[in-house]
């Protein structure tokens, strides 16, 4: 039973490991493409609300 517990403990640090690592990437995606979306997402919101105007 004690190799069980090892196993189940080591596998899940091996899961965060790979959580964090996740999400070291996409933080460092969103800092490289940060202007583009930001125009994006103002493009979107600019078509929204021209688009709830019409109603």
């Amino acid at each position: 039973m004690s190799l069980w517990r090892r196993f189940y403990y080591e596998e899940t640090a091996v899961g965060v490991v790979e959580i964090i690592l996740i999400l070291v990437v996409l933080i460092s995606l969103v800092v490289i493409f940060k202007k583009q979306l930001t125009s994006i997402v103002n493009n979107i919101f600019k078509k929204i609300t021209t688009e709830s105007n019409k109603i």
